[in-house]
């Protein structure tokens, strides 16, 4: 499948689906790494994201996706990185995405979804594998500068 700008059209008349999610930065001595998540028939990593639930809190619907995708539960929110709106990958409903930054200090946990999200792993911030998504690529790309930013203010 490949993702192109159609992807980024919104057709009339489809159902919209509120969904949050995640970048997950860890430390490491080589530098910042990237949580992404492995889905299943989709040829390329992604962030960890999913639907909101009626009544849940948008950062709580982010941390249990986070958990859910990567496994990843001690996490420490810095901020609202950005909104994006697509076709999710069935192309049955328009996703209106809230994504956020997270740190952790978790190398790892145990993925609650593996049925859709058979693995994880970590990536450096400046050397993205090939992601499913390039408007997740992107994020990350036009943000790299706030990501560190906001990593420094809060930990001075």
């Amino acid at each position: 499948m490949k993702i192109d700008h159609t992807w980024y059209c919104k057709p009339c008349g489809i159902r919209e689906r509120l969904t949050a999610g995640g970048v997950v930065v860890r430390r490491a001595p080589e530098g910042l790494l990237v949580a992404l998540a492995r889905e299943v028939n989709i040829d390329g990593w992604v962030l960890p994201k999913g639907g909101v639930e009626p009544g849940e809190a948008i950062d709580a619907a982010a941390r249990r996706e986070i958990e859910e995708e990567v496994g990843l539960s001690m996490l420490t929110k810095h901020g609202d990185l950005a909104v994006l709106e697509r076709l999710e990958s069935e192309r049955r409903f328009w996703s209106i995405i809230h994504y956020a930054l997270y740190e952790t200090d978790q190398v790892q946990g145990e993925i609650k979804d593996l049925e859709h999200h058979p693995g994880m792993d970590w990536f450096p911030l400046d050397a993205l594998p090939d992601m499913f998504w390039p408007d997740e690529r992107a994020l990350i790309e036009q943000h790299r500068a706030a990501i560190f930013a906001m990593l420094e203010t809060k930990s001075e």
